[in-house]
């Protein structure tokens, strides 16, 4: 089963018309996009927009074949014009089938938004599962056969991509590609590697892809180091990095620090910005979560966790630190990178970055920021992706 992408950007396409924004600036050539709608083997095509017939030329492909135009989002301006040869579009009724002369089978998918997803069989058996913008598959049960190839909006409804993943409908080897794409991400490399952490991907307009190849499908770093300074936005982007995916288990180091309201105020906005699917843990005993099996860590943050370890070794007195401390706390850290190295489970770590400010005035505040650059340094070493954030933009040192 093929399938061509006429289109792949949000409704009003990208870049929008008449939008200053950078991100529409620098939507040009492959980067502009069309509004999304796909066309199934010649003979299927979901979601009818204007100028459909010349994106399909534009492809190489016709719609002279088509047999069956089905829409998915509700549609709000006035009515796209169905091009001369082409079915009059209609709309399967949630949890209903639809065979189609051409051996392939739609069954409509129930969303948790106004819309309508769609499950499609080709006659080669293979499966696709395209999702309008804005929705996620509603009801879905346990366990679920995963699909080939599933497009959907990964960018705005992250969420949705989880849900699949909880219940087995995307697997490791399903291709996950992006579409309904907007100007909320700048197009080009930082869009692609965003998808790519979520193990997605975008394909420009006209791309046809075959269903069940799965090459392209982008590998997920299982341990990832996210560093930056105060307010930089290094934790929005580690949370960025996990919130595709289902049971999360978000490992908080600073504790509750009663009595204090501002660190208090900090928790609640973290707390507020997570899926309500992720669990909480207060901790800083992190090596046994690192060396059990199950779904992925965010460690946030390293910097909170060696606070800990030091109170532990006496390192803020010098008389502790020489007699031992020092030791002690190296210790500390190479057991937790050494059980980094051998962690199964995908593991997404913050820490901050405190040696490029100004040098600490006191002999602990320098002994702090040394041992945290080298315990920085010694997990960095273990990580397949190491990044760097820098006002709210994500550098790529590794990976």
């Amino acid at each position: 089963m093929d399938v061509t992408l006429l289109g792949t950007g949000a409704p009003a396409g990208l870049p929008r018309p008449d939008c200053p924004c950078a991100a529409c600036a620098a939507a040009q050539g492959e980067q502009a996009r069309a509004a999304t709608a796909l066309l199934v083997d010649g003979a299927l095509l979901l979601d009818l927009t204007p100028g459909a017939a010349f994106a399909a030329a534009r492809a190489g492909r016709s719609l002279t074949g088509v047999r069956q135009v089905l829409l998915s989002h509700p549609h709000d301006g006035p009515a796209v014009e169905v091009p001369a040869g082409l079915p009059q579009p209609g709309r399967v009724p949630d949890g209903r089938e639809l065979a189609v002369l051409t051996g392939h089978r739609v069954r409509a998918v129930a969303l948790d938004a106004p819309g309508t997803g769609y499950a499609v069989t080709g006659p080669d058996g293979r499966r696709l599962l395209y999702v309008p913008p804005g929705g996620a598959p509603a009801g879905l049960e346990e366990p679920a056969e995963p699909y080939d190839l599933i497009v959907a909006d990964v960018v705005g409804r992250p969420d949705a991509l989880a849900k699949l993943r909880a219940v087995g409908a995307a697997g490791p080897t399903t291709d996950v590609v992006a579409v309904h794409l907007d100007h909320d991400v700048p197009p080009g490399p930082e869009l692609a590697r965003r998808l790519a952490a979520a193990g997605a991907r975008a394909v420009p307009d006209g791309t046809t892809l075959t269903v069940g190849a799965y090459e392209d499908v982008p590998d997920v770093p299982r341990r990832t180091l996210v560093l930056g300074g105060a307010r930089s936005g290094k934790s929005v982007e580690a949370e960025r990095r996990l919130e595709s995916f289902p049971d999360v288990l978000y490992v908080a180091t600073g504790g509750t620090r009663g009595g204090d309201n501002e660190w208090a105020s900090r928790v609640r906005a973290h707390r507020e910005r997570r899926p309500g699917s992720w669990r909480t843990a207060e901790t800083c005993d992190l090596v046994p979560l690192l060396k059990d099996d199950g779904p992925p860590l965010l460690l946030d943050c390293l910097s909170l966790w060696l606070t800990d370890a030091m109170d532990a070794v006496g390192a803020w007195d010098d008389a502790e630190w020489s007699g031992g401390g020092e030791r002690a706390l190296g210790d500390r850290v190479r057991e937790l990178t050494e059980a980094v190295r051998a962690a199964r489970r995908t593991v997404v770590a913050v820490s901050n970055e405190v040696g490029s400010g100004i040098v600490p005035a006191t002999a602990s505040g320098r002994r702090y920021r040394d041992e945290l650059g080298r315990l920085n340094a010694a997990f960095a070493n273990e990580c397949e992706q190491v990044l760097l954030v820098v006002a709210g933009q994500a550098l790529v040192l590794r990976g």
